[in-house]
């Protein structure tokens, strides 16, 4: 059987996804596919090294800037969901319900335990940002990396009762080994946004761009944005991602 590279996110294998997708698009198209779980930042290096066919990340930043190097085809929207800020129960910087850059504030003038993942992930790069927003420059003991994905900051973060920021999908199927609350969500900029991109042969002689459009076709089509759209559900009550594919991405969240 034909085989594909996908570099990915923690993120998409953590929360069960890729258990639901991939099976699925080998049974359609007749691939299978290798994944490599990386952060989005890994994953575009992967691309860049010609060592993956398939990319499936959420760092738009980055992703716009690999883009403009000319060694990838087509990126196309995929699905979206949110991050959020964790932490414990007790929340003793006293973040609940407040904006994402006031929390990140309270939790800098308290010094309480911040995990961060340090990985150059999509995830740590949007943590960056909300730091920069809040006019902060983390630093301390208080203020600690795991360099890991998203499942293992999590577990330390709940650990250490400290807090961190997180992918909700990744959460809520982590949640019942959790002590830690969602603290502060539903911010326009907690939006974190999935797109799939195709590698070319510019990038390296063992590209596979049929095998890269094969996986970037189906994850747009519709049995997989169906998928994408039901899984969760069953067992969180809500969906943990919404798919996007062929949408205006300047309207997602409204």
């Amino acid at each position: 059987m034909k085989s594909l590279i996908l570099a990915t996110t923690t993120s998409t294998q953590d929360s069960g996804l890729l258990d639901e997708l991939l099976p699925a698009f080998t049974r359609d198209s007749g691939w299978q596919v290798k994944t490599l779980a990386v952060g989005s930042g890994q994953a575009i290096e992967l691309g860049r090294r010609g060592e993956a066919d398939a990319l499936l990340v959420h760092s738009p930043a980055a992703e716009t800037e690999f883009m403009a190097e000319g060694s990838a085809g087509s990126r196309r929207l995929v699905m979206h969901n949110d991050f959020v800020l964790v932490g414990p129960q007790a929340d003793p910087a006293d973040v609940k319900g407040t904006s994402s850059a006031e929390a990140m504030k309270k939790i800098e003038a308290a010094k309480v335990v911040f995990i961060s993942r340090g990985d150059d992930s999509g995830t740590h790069a949007k943590e960056k940002g909300l730091w920069s927003k809040a006019g902060v420059t983390p630093d301390g003991s208080w203020y600690q990396s795991t360099g890991q994905g998203m499942g293992e900051t999590l577990r330390v973060a709940s650990e250490k009762a400290g807090y961190t920021l997180s992918d909700r999908a990744t959460y809520l199927a982590q949640r019942g080994t959790l002590a830690l609350d969602v603290l502060s969500e539903g911010d326009p900029g907690l939006l974190n946004v999935y797109h799939v991109i195709e590698m070319t042969k510019k990038a390296g002689d063992l590209v596979q761009p049929d095998g890269a459009k094969a996986f970037a076709d189906w994850i747009v089509g519709p049995s997989a944005q169906r998928l994408i759209g039901e899984f969760g559900r069953a067992k969180f009550g809500q969906p943990l991602f919404t798919p996007d594919a062929g949408k205006d991405e300047s309207t997602l969240g409204e």
